[in-house]
């Protein structure tokens, strides 16, 4: 399929431009954290996320080859097969370290979770875009969202991943709270939450019990259950002002660092560039979310809307959740850094959800226009 010159006139560079940047310093960390011994592969880290890279820009310029309204109609068919696919993993998925997350696929394995993110915005968008009336939702209008949320959620806490089912949570509370609901509705449900919260806690592994304690007090286990977060406020700490250099940063290098190519990618990367270097990283990332709600604002089409702000909401709480865990603000819940942390999955949808950002600005900006 063949897209309109005018189109091609109106692609965002810009954005193109901070995707660029973020993952092409995100390589270069990679290629630092991959140098200690403790994630050494027969091929190098920052190889194999270069490989990712290919196929995930492919499908972001595939996203450009169609009116991404074609979507709409699709939105629901798309989410039930992402939840076919949760529920394949828990048939036949990959078991690693504990957690049963990963379909294979020949020599490669994905994770559906990381899909069900973009599928969970497709189908809130696709069910308010046809209901503009409501501005205002009350308990009766929250139900049906509530459910679509719900049955994702559920499943993907079961492999077991909080994190990623949290962040399916905080995605969908987004669209909502965009969408408009009544304060009364806000109090019931906040008070709900409160007293549900004993019974939340008895459903949580003994492990992410362990977490959220230690989030508590990290000094309490500093050898055991808080080595993780000690050892990552030493390494972001250690970095002072300017940082220790490239290559140049001991926590990692020493293989103080745990999970340091993933969870813990940023605290490579605040060790060896500082507080200056993070800094320019946020600022970066602050201009990616910025400019992806301005995408959404210049959309006159209540889906195209809704959608762009549901990609923000992705990408926005993925980086307020990596970045606060690996400071010690939130407890540990394996959240990667986007365009940043190793992981094909994860950058696959990331930069699918780029491309439905570059698919919306181009059928919406006008041609010559800034």
């Amino acid at each position: 399929m063949l897209i309109d010159r005018r189109y091609i006139h109106n692609f965002d560079w810009f954005l193109l431009s901070l995707v660029l940047i973020i993952v092409s310093v995100g390589i270069l960390n990679l290629y630092s954290a991959g140098l200690s011994q403790a994630v050494k592969q027969d091929t190098p880290l920052y190889i194999k996320q270069l490989y990712w890279l290919g196929i995930g820009f492919g499908l972001m310029l595939a996203t450009l080859l169609f009116d991404y309204r074609y979507l709409e109609k699709a939105a629901y068919p798309i989410f039930w097969f992402t939840v076919a696919l949760l529920v394949a993993v828990l048939v036949v998925g990959k078991v690693v370290s504990g957690s049963q997350r990963w379909l294979p696929l020949g020599p490669l394995s994905f994770q559906p979770s990381e899909l069900t993110k973009l599928a969970i915005i497709l189908a809130l968008a696709r069910h308010f875009s046809p209901r503009e009336e409501l501005t205002h939702l009350g308990i009766r209008e929250l139900l049906f969202p509530f459910l679509l949320a719900a049955v994702p959620f559920c499943l993907v806490a079961k492999q077991p991943d909080l994190g990623t089912a949290l962040l399916i949570a905080l995605i969908a509370a987004a669209m909502v709270l965009f969408v408009g609901v009544r304060w009364q509705a806000l109090i019931v449900l906040a008070s709900s939450l409160l007293l549900l919260s004993p019974i939340l806690w008895h459903f949580l592994k003994d492990y992410q019990k362990q977490r959220i304690l230690t989030y508590l007090n990290p000094e309490g286990d500093p050898l055991g259950a808080g080595y993780h977060i000690i050892q990552s406020k030493i390494a972001v700490g250690s970095g002072l002002l300017w940082g220790k250099g490239f290559l140049a940063g001991t926590q990692s290098k020493l293989n103080f660092l745990p999970e340091q190519h993933t969870d813990f990618v940023f605290s490579v990367f605040a060790e060896e560039w500082g507080f200056a270097g993070s800094i320019v990283i946020l600022l970066l990332y602050t201009l990616l979310i910025l400019w992806g709600l301005q995408i959404s604002r210049s959309c006159k089409e209540r889906f195209g809307n809704l959608l762009a702000v549901g990609i923000v909401a992705m990408i926005f709480w993925q980086i307020f959740i990596n970045i606060s865990m690996v400071t010690g603000m939130l407890p540990v819940v394996g959240i990667t850094l986007p365009l940043f942390s190793y992981g094909g999955s994860s950058l696959i949808s990331t930069l699918m959800g780029i491309g439905l950002l570059l698919n919306i600005r181009m059928r919406h900006q006008p041609a010559g226009s800034i």
